[in-house]
């Protein structure tokens, strides 16, 4: 694992079922006194309320993800699992991310510029690649980052050094960080109201690898959906819930601080009543 956003990166487990990313984190979780981000609290058995019901569970849904930009299809197979979940006893409530607009740019205005900072040290002297034959100090800084790193990661060191660089931090990555703690206060007021939010994944399904390698902003608004949840630092789970076009579409589960056995139980009921997670997606 390589420090890219040290605020917003985050180890989780990958798993068939959310049964199986209860054990995996089981083993994970923990305090490492090397890591600043790490926090010191008793690790609870996340396998044990998995079997609960989610009868009177309330849970939210953030208007403004259901809005314009979600594609149909998508929208139909989220609102399937949304009757799931009613059927399950769940109370289904309307909540408002307000500032949930703001994410995509906050996220990589922060992102890039912790990427700019924890990437430099990738300078061919002690970590990550080191060019072959360089002439001086300066020739194994400058091919060594410019043949180990790739384009978008390039694009990345670039935009954060420039949101850093002097007469630039207040106006862009001060600013960022002011309007993240705005999207945690949404989340913070809707946790009020709900114990569970549930939204898609991504406005549409998996584009074709290489389709918007030249059109970066399109490709980052994929992530529209998802960034809010690691600025404001709450736990989020991703599972399948469907098809569309062939292709599996995911479902988003976010948590309260620390609350990841009811978003492993939540997870857990929903694929007691469902396969999608045992289904493959048609290959073409």
């Amino acid at each position: 694992m390589i420090a890219f956003g040290s605020s917003l990166d985050q180890g989780g487990p990958l798993a068939r079922s959310a049964e199986d990313c209860a054990l995996l984190l089981q083993t994970m979780a923990g305090f490492d006194p090397r890591d600043s981000t790490s926090i010191d609290q008793p690790v609870p058995d996340y396998s044990e309320q998995l079997k609960e019901g989610i009868s009177g569970l309330k849970i939210g849904l953030p208007k403004e993800y259901f809005a314009e930009g979600l594609n149909a299809d998508v929208a139909k197979v989220i609102e399937t699992a949304i009757d799931e979940y009613r059927k399950l006893g769940a109370e289904i409530i309307d909540i408002q991310l307000p500032n949930s607009k703001l994410s995509i740019p906050v996220y990589y205005v922060v992102a890039t510029a912790e990427c700019s900072s924890n990437l430099s040290r990738f300078d061919g002297v002690r970590f990550g690649y080191r060019c072959d034959n360089p002439s001086d100090l300066e020739d194994l800084y400058k091919r060594s980052r410019g043949e180990g790193f790739g384009d978008e990661v390039k694009r990345r060191i670039m935009i954060g050094t420039y949101a850093l660089s002097a007469g630039y931090y207040d106006a862009y990555y001060l600013k960022a960080q002011q309007l993240r703690r705005l999207i945690k206060q949404d989340y913070e007021k809707a946790f009020e109201q709900v114990d569970i939010i549930l939204c898609p994944v991504t406005p549409e399904v998996a584009f074709k690898q290489g389709t918007k390698t030249d059109d970066p902003v399109s490709m980052y608004l994929q992530d529209i959906y998802t960034l809010a949840l690691n600025l404001a630092g709450l736990p989020g789970m991703s599972i399948p819930a469907g098809f569309s076009q062939g292709l599996p579409v995911g479902m988003q589960l976010i948590g309260k601080y620390f609350n990841e056995q009811r978003l492993l139980n939540v997870a857990h009921q929903y694929q007691q009543v469902t396969d999608w997670h045992l289904r493959l997606p048609e290959v073409k």
